[in-house]
């Protein structure tokens, strides 16, 4: 189905009418706090005046647009997009690509990963491989998502210490992020990891400064807690939406392990 047959908004206008509604604004307050007359607001958002570029990378600002949306209103005003949007693959990534995968062989022996918006692996290390080792065939079919894996019973649950409920801070900050940014496909996602969710949300209070799990490997148990950062000044709409997640021991002895697991060929997966 066409955006036009499902009902969404395609004029510039009914773009700002979308996200200011989303935002929660009245006209008026979005006018004030962009400095303009509710009118011509008005007139924007119903078609009768014609907004600058200017205009609309302004109103993108005060209604905090995901970048990805800054280029669709003005693509839809009838301008060239503000942001580079390009596949991991091209060649216009290729020096990210490139720093990215030299920061992932750093992490060695510790699994580190690169996942986009919607939690699907774009990038590993070596190591990672030690975090699917095991899991259920059916979760390894491309694009393998590792939100999925995080929480499904034949995922990292079955092969470490993990259960779903560890993952809860990961999927309530996304489920913000899909709810802020109207992203219906990370909406839907949410929802699909949220049925693995226990029934009770656990009230334990807290032992240590962070959620550790116990991974099952030939060598015995290696205990991790994982670190997520992002690209911090994105230009590009695919940059923006990628996270590196990292894998790092717990313990001197987790981390020696982990060493060992790289350095012996039998014990790789």
């Amino acid at each position: 189905m066409t955006a036009e047959a499902r009902g969404e908004p395609q004029t510039v206008g009914e773009l700002i009418r979308f996200w200011r509604l989303h935002r929660r604004l009245s006209q008026l307050e979005l006018a004030l706090d962009a400095e303009m007359s509710t009118k011509h607001l008005s007139f924007v958002e119903t078609g009768r005046a014609q907004p600058s570029r200017q205009l609309l990378v302004h109103l993108s600002n005060h209604l905090d647009l995901p970048m990805s949306e800054r280029n669709h209103l003005l693509l839809a005003g009838g301008f060239a997009p503000l942001y580079l949007d390009e596949p991991y693959d091209s060649e216009a990534m290729r020096l990210l690509r490139e720093s990215l995968g030299r920061l992932l062989d750093a992490h060695m022996p510790n699994p580190a990963l690169i996942v986009d918006g919607l939690w699907n692996l774009v990038d590993a290390n070596d190591a990672a491989s030690l975090l699917w080792r095991g899991v259920d065939p059916e979760l390894m079919k491309p694009p393998l998502n590792m939100l999925r894996l995080s929480v499904h019973p034949g995922g990292l649950p079955s092969v470490s210490s993990m259960t779903a409920a560890c993952s809860l801070p990961l999927i309530q900050r996304l489920r913000r992020t899909g709810r802020d940014n109207a992203d219906q496909a990370l909406v839907d996602l949410i929802d699909e990891v949220e049925s693995y969710l226990p029934g009770k949300t656990p009230t334990v209070a807290a032992q240590q400064p962070m959620v550790t799990l116990e991974l099952r490997t030939p060598l015995g148990p290696v205990r991790l807690f994982t670190l997520i950062a992002t690209i911090g000044a994105p230009l590009e709409v695919t940059a923006a939406s990628l996270a590196i997640e990292t894998f790092l021991p717990a313990d001197a002895e987790s981390a020696d392990r982990l060493r060992e697991l790289a350095s012996n060929d039998e014990c790789r997966p």
